[in-house]
């Protein structure tokens, strides 16, 4: 697999989809609230169901898979933690740079990568990262962003039981471990199938609409090192939990890619609905100028990643 062909047949046609949006963002006044909110609650939970009844990854590795996401994610908060102290960096910057390293966008940017680039396996795979992800982001993340806010974590937690994607986790591992799934042929499935499909292009485009809204109030400089640390860090630390647990295969391949992730924008919403609310840089406006950066960035080192993990150097 050339460098030429990673690009047009994994980076281009994601960076391509998000482009459009961009452009949407930039020349129409567009509300994305409806979009996610479509997303969220009708498209997700869809792809997500059909894709963990009708994967064919087995489910020893599915439970691999779920730790290792947890432990990356806590290895990756800790060594966020600590570098942010070393750095000099102080409430409320502190909790944006922890959610910005700790946390990848691996739905809108990582399902639709992992699919181009490693087919089926590769968005099922992706999707369980997701699943995983989304219930720590919804829990570890809201901590974390709303460290000396009183009164405001206890429902910001019970907001995770309030999303159908825990549901549909749910229903698709019930349905798994009795093996009372129906055919993929029935029009039951295949509707569930068709309204999940439509969440890959919606992802696409309302990353790049959130992308052209994102006006990189911070300082590019300020927001090195949470960039560094998401995109070269974390796929080292990713390699070493994929070996530790045996992550092999298109399953380790993916898993690492998706924690090669740029920032996630979640951590944007978590960081204005429950951050501080100072004035000057504020967690927001460091959190979204890390997602810019990183974004832009990511086209280049997930290029590589992507050439290395699909020529087997990697795993």
């Amino acid at each position: 697999m050339s460098l030429l062909s990673v690009l047009t047949s994994a980076i281009l046609p994601v960076v391509s989809v998000a482009g459009i949006g961009m452009i949407l963002g930039y020349t129409r006044d567009i509300e994305v609230d409806p979009l996610s909110t479509i997303t969220i609650y009708v498209l997700t939970p869809a792809l997500v169901f059909h894709s963990l009844v009708t994967t064919p990854i087995k489910g020893s590795t599915v439970a691999r898979l779920f730790t290792g996401v947890v432990i990356f994610t806590v290895v990756v908060v800790v060594l966020a933690v600590g570098t942010g102290h070393l750095i000099g960096e102080k409430e409320p910057i502190l909790g944006a740079f922890v959610l910005s390293t700790s946390f990848a966008n691996a739905g809108n940017y990582g399902i639709p990568l992992s699919a181009f680039a490693f087919g089926a396996v590769g968005r099922s795979t992706a999707v369980l990262y997701i699943a995983v992800q989304s219930i720590l982001m919804y829990t570890l993340g809201v901590y974390i962003a709303s460290r000396g806010q009183t009164g405001s974590i206890r429902s910001a937690v019970g907001a995770v039981f309030r999303l159908p994607l825990v549901y549909a986790v749910v229903a698709a591992g019930i349905i798994r471990v009795f093996e009372i799934a129906p055919p993929t042929d029935t029009a039951l499935m295949q509707t569930i199938k068709l309204t999940g499909d439509a969440a890959i292009p919606v992802m696409l485009l309302l990353l790049g609409i959130q992308l052209a809204g994102s006006t990189g109030k911070g300082t590019v400089q300020r927001v090195l090192p949470a960039t560094t640390l998401k995109l070269l860090v974390a796929p080292i630390i990713a390699i070493g939990v994929a070996l530790a647990l045996g992550l092999t295969g298109t399953v380790g391949r993916v898993f690492i890619l998706e924690c090669a992730m740029p920032a996630a924008i979640t951590p944007l919403i978590l960081t204005i609905e429950f951050g501080d609310k100072s004035v000057g840089l504020s967690a927001a406006d460091y959190v979204s100028t890390t997602i810019l950066v990183s974004t832009l960035a990511s086209t280049v080192t997930l290029t590589g990643l992507i050439l290395l993990l699909q020529s087997g150097t990697v795993l």
